[in-house]
């Protein structure tokens, strides 16, 4: 923090939300509806960029399950997370959304998304709700400073806010063509703050000439480990590596130092691979033996043959546990999400910032992880409204003073 923009046009308002995505939004929401005098200040020309990227493969809101279930994929659970996502969780999202007039449905895998099947018409039903609670919406304007209210740089040159609560939702450390670029953390303190590290990341590899025709090419029907963490999820062979929801969900396991392993073949055991590799005819290639007696795809196969050549006599151990060496997370800013931010050390259980006080977090930018599926985007709106419902607090505090 600095003494930067000492003489520049100062106004004071009731509350001012940094930050115009999901968490900023709901937080703003909560303000508004309260009759809070409310100011959303955002770096980009339009808001929510993230959530309308997110929208064009169909805007999973949340998942529709156990709300138990539900937490056990954010590992670690502060309690203020916890609080927030049982006060507003899978239901009270899919509420809130139908209450825009966003009709929503539940997928087979339980993935909750908007009949519409994308972000945009839900934003704009959104962005009207609160224009209606008159929320003053101010684009391009990025925050520099936090010393003595929040300093803007903005079109019309430097710009102080004073606000009696501040909520910051400025998001975390990937896509920062969409916003999300991280710069905030230099505001505040090493202590407040874990480095930001890639999560639900793809994975890079340099792959052998015999691989190239995959490229592109669906794996189905896997399940993949890296320590503790598992996913059932399909993923993609690409010319840089591996990508997709399965193993978005195991990379936490990568960059903690894990090897990545891949079962072929999660419906059967090791005994029924083995029986079933034995009626293998002497005529049969080793190629067609696993094509037509286990059903293994082109993919499945070029997936053995680049990474277990030479081939032992006994191969049913490498398809129920084939070992990927040589991967590594894809640059950070590529991630779907970010680990590290605010540490949950540095906030109260209403997430405000224990030594700045009427200063609230919200959002991606704070120290906690999931994996896609509806997970990231509940956090999000759940710690957003917990965050704006504390700064309510703060504001009325600060009138009864």
């Amino acid at each position: 923090m600095s003494d930067a923009g000492a003489d520049v046009p100062s106004e004071t308002v009731d509350a001012l939300v940094i930050g115009a995505g999901p968490a900023g939004l709901m937080a703003a929401e909560q303000l508004g509806r309260a009759g809070v005098q409310v100011v959303i200040a955002d770096a980009m020309p339009s808001p929510a960029r993230k959530l309308l990227m997110a929208g064009k493969s169909g805007l999973n809101l949340t998942k529709n399950e156990d709300q138990q279930a539900f937490q056990k994929n954010f590992i670690p659970l502060p309690t203020a997370l916890s609080a927030a996502l049982d006060a507003f969780g899978s239901n009270e999202l899919m509420h809130w959304a139908e209450g825009l007039g966003q009709p929503v449905f539940t997928g087979s895998t339980g993935r909750v998304f908007p009949k519409a099947m994308k972000a945009s018409p839900l934003l704009r039903a959104w962005l009207g709700r609160l224009d209606g609670y008159g929320a003053d919406l101010r684009r391009k304007w990025r925050l520099v400073d936090l010393e003595n209210g929040a300093l803007f740089e903005t079109p019309d040159g430097l710009r102080r806010v004073h606000a009696k609560a501040t909520v910051l939702a400025l998001g975390g450390a990937s896509w920062a063509k969409l916003g999300s670029d991280g710069r905030w953390a230099s505001l505040l303190t090493s202590q407040t703050t874990a480095a930001f590290e890639p999560a639900n990341a793809a994975l890079s590899h340099t792959w052998s000439s015999h691989m190239n025709r995959h490229f592109g090419a669906a794996v189905k029907g896997v399940a993949l480990r890296s320590g503790p963490y598992a996913s059932r999820g399909e993923f993609i062979i690409s010319q840089r590596g591996l990508e997709g929801g399965g193993i978005y969900a195991v990379s936490r396991g990568v960059r903690e130092g894990h090897e990545l392993v891949i079962d072929l073949l999660p419906d059967m055991s090791m005994d029924q691979v083995k029986s079933t590799l034995m009626r293998r005819k002497s005529k049969d290639s080793l190629a067609n033996a696993l094509r037509k007696m286990l059903r293994l795809t082109p993919e499945k196969i070029a997936l053995v043959m680049e990474f277990a050549r030479p081939l032992p006599a006994d191969i049913a151990p490498i398809l129920k546990g084939l070992k990927i060496p040589d991967v590594s997370l894809r640059p950070m800013d590529e991630a779907i999400s970010t680990a590290g931010g605010v540490r949950f050390t540095s906030l109260s259980d209403t997430f405000e910032f224990t030594q700045i006080p009427t200063v609230f977090a919200c959002g991606e930018m704070l120290d906690w992880e999931a994996p896609t599926g509806g997970y990231l985007l509940t956090a999000c709106f759940a710690t957003g409204r917990a965050a704006g419902l504390g700064a309510i607090a703060a504001v009325q505090a600060s009138k009864d003073e």
